[in-house]
């Protein structure tokens, strides 16, 4: 049972993946300013969406230390060296899109000050992830010190 659930959660995984990329390539084009651009505009013009790509590899680094992980505990090697670094590697990824989302924030701030009204759909989704993120970095963190306790009191089942 347990071999099926982490293969079912490892596609739950890879899904998130694809969608992710998918939503990564697909929303540039719906915004308004990007109504008339071409593809070249949209993509390689725009220092904003290339420093969201820049954070967007955090994610996806997180991602993929979930799905080994999910491998890990799949084999029995939860308690192993390599779980408990794909716990912090997720832990930090959680943490760097933290930054980047904060310094994206200010950057929007300041970028729109006194121009529109339109930021604070930005700013919501912006706190939005900041919260997400903080969640994964915490159960991450807790994961991550419950697994090292458990391989110190048995160093057989690491």
């Amino acid at each position: 049972m347990l071999k099926f659930c982490t293969l079912f959660l490892q596609a739950v995984v890879v899904l998130a993946a694809i969608a992710a990329l998918g939503l990564l390539l697909w929303e540039p084009q719906l915004e308004g300013r990007n109504a008339h651009a071409t593809q070249f505009q949209i993509y390689f013009q725009d220092p904003f969406l290339a420093y969201a790509y820049t954070g967007a590899i955090a994610v996806f680094v997180a991602l993929f230390k979930t799905f080994r992980l999910l491998g890990y505990v799949r084999q029995n090697r939860s308690f192993s060296p390599q779980s408990i670094g794909a716990l912090k590697t997720i832990k930090l990824c959680a943490l760097t899109v933290i930054g980047f989302v904060v310094t994206g924030e200010v950057m929007l701030l300041l970028s729109s000050f006194g121009e529109s009204d339109d930021r604070t759909g930005g700013v919501a989704m912006g706190l939005l992830i900041i919260f997400a993120s903080a969640v994964v970095a915490a159960a991450a963190a807790l994961f991550e010190k419950i697994l090292k306790d458990g391989a110190a009191l048995n160093p057989a089942a690491a």
